[in-house]
């Protein structure tokens, strides 16, 4: 995933898409275990878009607790 489009996504639609995530990488396991899974790249490639997209959750969350505390300031 480019950092344009999770730029775009709120955090509802991050925690959701991280959720698919984990679901598809799940079930690539148990294809790569089998045999079943031909491009093995793709078990990287979707381990470093969680680890994107919970870093852009974790940030989201720090800067809004950051502008509330300015706010009761």
């Amino acid at each position: 995933m480019k950092s344009k489009e999770i730029n775009k996504l709120s955090i509802d639609e991050l925690k959701n898409k991280v959720n698919s995530l984990k679901k598809d990488l799940f079930n690539f396991r148990f294809r790569k275990i089998n045999g079943q899974l031909d491009d093995t790249a793709k078990v990287s490639i979707i381990k470093k878009d969680i680890a994107k997209l919970l870093t852009k959750i974790n940030n989201k969350n720090w800067n809004d607790k950051k502008n509330i505390k300015r706010q009761s300031n």
